[in-house]
């Protein structure tokens, strides 16, 4: 199956920075900026907890394992040169001073450069893969090792690992695209997982499909290395002061000039650019995709696979990019809209990298639609001949342009307004019910997960938030419904924030039935973005509040529990906010009044026995199941075995398992593989639903008052 394919604006946000050997220079206020951050943070975060040693101890730890996440490239004796030299890290902070990042990172650079000549000679000698040992592939909670002895054979196994990986891949999955193969901890995989499925879209699989595994494991280092050397002071920065603001919460942050920008981007969905999609290569920007209707895809010469080495404004000089961070290089790209922009590219047809040519380009606004709700209606077999037309809104995230909004413009990009207009369009195919799809949705605009709640119910709050100055109920106040038919709110567990307040108030309004896994994601709390003052010292994105359901409860560590639970693979990873460090507790306020619509509660059971049932006796839905037990023992054992013939033979197991479930999901008349089995269940469930004849309305008839569930 192919796998989804995620978008990244500008700014690909590595795990490990570049240190001061060779560090480009930013043009920002590297003291005051940080100064800043170190006075607001105790002052604005919902806590209000004292920048005390307490938090730099903790700051200290969560910045050395962000360097090195898989405890793989410092030793212990590094360890402890950073604990004696990290003694005051608050007191530092407050005068400005991150002299201590940069040492810790020039010493990591140094490490890394010792592996990358070690992983050579591994690659020279070759491996025995006949001897049955094991490697642990999950290293966060162990301790650093002690001596290069040690460290040697640590690599030895890590970078045998990466080599019986590759023979596996080439061996049983040689015909298919490539898999992700767990090879390389987070730090080298940064910039390697941006999956292209679409037409158009580089192929790095079949680049890298003749590649023997020394080759293979080869190119995976040099693109690691060259982007660690590409990294900049701003990156530097952001990680650093990051490192504190995640102990007050993990999803407090500070955000660099460029992170704001996409930021911005992200919620408003257009950018002023060329419409292209990139990712560091060799040094070089390459183009991964073309953004349908941008400039580069109606000029036509800018194809997926060409690398950009050098930018000009207009007519003057062009500039080289080669080794910059990509985020630099995608400022330079983008500008006002109707300027020209000229890039020297390298055609992806020209493998050897000698031949340039100029491409010219006028900027113009770029819609980001992949990012968009969409809707669709699917048809559900009722009996043998009989078909429901059935509505799916697919819902990526909430997003909202801040400030085409704030000068009241009718056409500002806002979710609500397209999820509205999707309902509409839907209502006139004469679909019978309707599937709000939250899946992997992360948030977004808390008024925008308030307007689209209110799309299906009268009037009433929706949402509770907590300040340090009380309590709020923010209210849908608008009495216009858009859709009052049978409803489901499909969430998962990277459903979080306001996909759980929507899916809550739906859920404690008993409007819809919540369908998906175990629970949410747990995010309960709110972000404000605090600018640090002028146009180049970033923002803070700090946690000011946290929200609640109209009956009390918070969603944060416990998310939102759906009615029926559909078995996913998320439900075995270590996924959520209770797997997150330093995540705030759970806690609940008093309800608010609100008023439940009537019929629902008395159905859930019924159609959570059918689902059950339907699930126990569908073969493909079993099959499913058996490798969702295979992913929970991987994820519970953290160790793989260094046996090419135990690989081999477990690799062809889990294919073949993939190609019975493929086959079982093939539909008769539309031999499509790529189904998506939960959604097909969803669907179930809301045919069921309006089979039973007794469909939630959201005309409030004879309501009961209530203030819980």
């Amino acid at each position: 199956m192919k796998q989804r394919s995620f978008f990244l604006t500008a700014l690909l946000i590595a795990a490990p920075i570049i240190g001061s050997c060779g560090i480009e220079k930013s043009d920002l206020d590297i003291k005051k900026i940080s100064r800043s951050v170190a006075y607001s943070l105790p002052v604005f975060h919902l806590n209000q907890l004292p920048l005390d040693e307490n938090i730099a101890t903790n700051a200290f730890n969560l910045f050395i394992d962000s360097l090195d996440m898989s405890h793989s490239y410092f030793l212990q004796s590094d360890i402890d040169t950073f604990t004696k030299e990290s003694t005051g890290l608050s007191k530092r902070l407050r005068k400005g001073d991150i002299s201590f990042a940069i040492q810790a990172f020039d010493i990591l650079m140094e490490r890394i450069e010792n592996r990358m000549a070690f992983t050579e000679e591994l690659l020279e000698k070759g491996f025995d893969t006949s001897v049955e040992e094991s490697f642990l592939w999950d290293r966060q909670e162990t301790g650093w090792v002690k001596t290069e002895t040690e460290w040697d054979e640590l690599w030895r196994k890590r970078v045998k690992n990466e080599y019986i990986a590759r023979l596996v891949s080439l061996q049983v999955y040689a015909n298919e695209e490539e898999t992700e193969t767990n090879t390389v901890d987070s730090a080298e995989t940064i910039v390697t997982n941006i999956v292209a499925d679409t037409e158009g879209d580089y192929d790095e699989a079949a680049e890298n499909a003749n590649l023997t595994p020394e080759e293979f494991i080869r190119e995976r280092y040099k693109q690691f290395k060259l982007t660690m050397e590409s990294f900049d002071e701003e990156m530097l920065l952001q990680r650093y002061l990051s490192a504190f603001s995640h102990v007050y919460d993990p999803h407090s942050d500070y955000m660099s000039p460029s992170s704001v920008e996409d930021f911005d981007i992200n919620m408003k969905l257009s950018l002023v650019g060329i419409g292209a999609m990139l990712r560091p290569d060799d040094g070089t920007a390459r183009i991964v995709r073309i953004i349908p209707g941008g400039p580069a895809d109606q000029d036509g010469r800018l194809k997926a696979g060409d690398k950009i080495t050098a930018v000009a404004q207009g007519d003057e000089e062009p500039v080289s990019i080669m080794h910059w961070p990509l985020y630099k290089a995608v400022r330079l790209i983008r500008g006002e809209i109707d300027s020209k922009v000229v890039l020297t590219v390298i055609p992806a047809s020209d493998r050897s990298g000698t031949r340039t040519r100029k491409i010219d380009l006028m900027r113009d606004e770029v819609k980001l639609e992949e990012q968009a709700a969409k809707g669709e209606v699917k048809e559900v077999r009722v009996g043998e001949d009989q078909t429901r037309r059935l509505g799916v809104i697919t819902l990526p995230d909430f997003y909202a342009d801040f400030d085409a909004a704030s000068k009241n413009e009718k056409d500002a990009r806002r979710a609500s307004t397209d999820i509205r207009r999707l309902i509409n369009e839907l209502m006139l195919e004469g679909i019978e019910g309707l599937v709000l799809d939250l899946r992997n949705n992360g948030g977004g605009s808390l008024v925008e997960s308030i307007d689209i709640a209110g799309l299906f119910i009268s009037s009433g709050p929706i949402v509770q938030v907590k300040e340090r100055k009380g309590v709020q109920v923010l209210p849908d106040a608008d009495p216009e419904v858009s859709y009052d038919g049978p409803m489901v709110v499909l969430v998962n567990r990277l459903s979080a924030s306001a996909s759980e307040i929507l899916a809550a108030a739906m859920q404690d309004y008993k409007r819809a039935i919540i369908v998906g896994d175990k629970q949410t994601h747990g995010k309960g709390t709110v972000q404000t973005l605090m600018p640090l003052g002028g146009d180049r010292r970033g923002s803070l994105k700090l946690t000011t509040a946290g929200f609640y359901r109209i009956n009390g409860g918070s969603t944060q560590l416990k998310g939102v529990t759906p009615d029926i639970i559909i078995p996913s693979y998320l439900d075995v990873m270590d996924i959520g906010e209770d797997s997150l460090k330093h995540a705030l507790p759970w806690d609940d306020i008093r309800p608010a009044m609100y008023r439940t619509v009537n019929g629902l509660s008395e159905v859930i059971p019924l159609l959570a026995e059918q689902s059950r049932e339907r699930i126990e006796k569908d073969n493909g839905f079993q099959l499913f199941l058996q490798r969702r037990e295979r992913l929970k023992e991987r994820y519970e054992t953290k160790t793989v075995s260094l046996s090419l013939d135990t690989r081999i033979t477990e690799a062809e197991a889990e294919k073949e398992l993939d190609d019975i479930q493929s086959g079982a999901f093939l539909d008769e008349e539309d031999e499509d593989d790529t189904n998506d089995i939960v959604l097909e269940e969803t669907l179930n469930i809301l045919t069921d639903m309006i089979d039973l004849k007794n469909p939630p309305k959201s005309e409030l008839l004879a309501p009961n008052l209530s203030s819980h569930d």
